[in-house]
């Protein structure tokens, strides 16, 4: 199973989208909770991060397509009005 995944982090009102197997685990990862690279996106932006969408796909080819579209011009607006 693969999910892929908005989370929003409110203090700076950033937007990440992605894919994982183990969502709970790559949301400790965005929060720090597990050690990753200091490099990432997400750990630029000190707060939290919560997952505000979510969707689950049998393969990893499926979820890495939905993440395609949700990073698209209208994906990122559907995700802006899920914040709203």
């Amino acid at each position: 199973m693969f999910h892929t995944y908005a989370i929003h982090n409110r203090k700076h009102d950033k937007i990440y989208v992605g894919h994982t197997s183990d969502l709970k685990r790559r949301l400790e990862r965005h929060n720090g909770k597990i050690k990753r690279k200091n490099s990432s996106y997400t750990a630029k932006f000190s707060g939290k991060w919560v997952i505000i969408y979510s969707e689950d796909f049998e393969t990893r080819a499926e979820a890495i397509h939905r993440e395609g579209e949700l990073k698209s011009y209208q994906g990122r607006e559907f995700i802006k009005n899920l914040i709203k």
